[in-house]
């Protein structure tokens, strides 16, 4: 693991940090992530799938030299999975054990110590580290169902947990908490006002052609506008999922693999699987429609040709 770093203590540097960690983001996000990390509230980001706010937890966690502890929501997700349990088995072994040696009337304690709790990324979190408080990201929140959101509602507050059977655990330094939806439900109003809310965009064409000369510099620029342009446009049609970021980065990777000097209708249609995910969504752009999109694509890159 990197040597931790102080936290950024300025928006420009806060956006130098994520440039460093090859993340291409704007003034905006720079400010929310400053604004969040210096008043130590939790970074709530919100938006469709794809968009890179998962990706914004990882850059923070290595940007600052510390560890990444992942929960990753979903429906039934309970204290046992998310917060900790003990581990039954070698509490059953200890009793055996204590029985055997004639030991029983220490069994009820002993077997309730830390040495059997199995803690999960919730209790995790709140370990003291040498590096400094770790980046406890909580992704898809939206995933759960509202039992979970109240419960973590109440760890948020005070950043501690309490085991009935030990008691009371606190964080000596909270840590940085950064949750993610992808607003398949919406998360109750008492969560959000405890954390710095943004939402998470499809990035404008400028940008996300930026995005590509980071993430896949072996493609030529004239092939990056190209795939800019149609995923841009893709994302104006009504599909079942419309492609994000991770998607254009993995088909401009696809493309150079089969040599793509440039987008063509053939190309297209053989790739189509690595930008949509949904049959009937590649059923509709397959032939004709792919095509007709690839020649507004270039009409409207051969005009700015022309004009510059």
């Amino acid at each position: 693991m990197p040597a931790p770093h102080p936290v950024p203590s300025t928006v420009e540097a806060t956006l130098a940090l994520l440039q460093q960690q090859r993340y291409v983001g704007d003034r905006s996000l720079a400010t929310a992530v400053f604004l969040a990390l210096k008043l130590g509230r939790p970074l709530f980001l919100e938006g469709e799938a794809g968009t890179g706010k998962t990706e914004i937890a990882k850059v923070l966690a290595a940007g600052l030299g510390r560890k990444l502890i992942r929960l990753q929501c979903y429906e039934g997700l309970d204290v046992a999975s998310s917060v900790y349990e003990w581990n039954y088995a070698r509490q059953m072994i200890e009793i055996r054990l204590a029985e055997a040696g004639g030991g029983t009337a220490q069994i009820a304690r002993d077997v309730f110590d830390e040495r059997f709790l199995i803690k999960r990324p919730l209790l995790q979190a709140l370990d003291e580290a040498a590096e400094g408080p770790p980046v406890l990201l909580i992704d898809e929140l939206d995933r759960t169902d509202e039992p979970f959101e109240a419960y973590l509602l109440e760890v948020l507050s005070d950043f501690q947990v309490t085991i009935p059977e030990i008691g009371t655990i606190k964080a000596k330094e909270p840590p940085i908490v950064v949750i993610t939806s992808n607003r398949t439900r919406e998360i109750h109003d008492a969560l959000k006002r405890r954390c710095f809310y943004y939402w998470v965009d499809y990035p404008s064409a400028a940008r996300e052609l930026e995005i590509l000369r980071v993430k896949a510099p072996a493609a030529s620029e004239a092939l990056s506008k190209e795939i800019v342009g149609f995923i841009q446009r893709l994302r104006k049609m009504d599909l079942f999922k419309v492609p994000g970021v991770a998607e254009t980065i993995d088909w401009a990777d696809a493309l150079m693999q089969l040599d793509a000097l440039a987008l063509t209708p053939e190309a297209i249609n053989d790739t189509l699987g690595v930008i949509l995910k949904y049959q009937d969504d590649i059923q509709r752009l397959a032939g004709s429609e792919a095509q007709h999109l690839l020649s507004q694509v270039k009409a409207e890159l051969g005009a700015q040709a022309n004009i510059v």
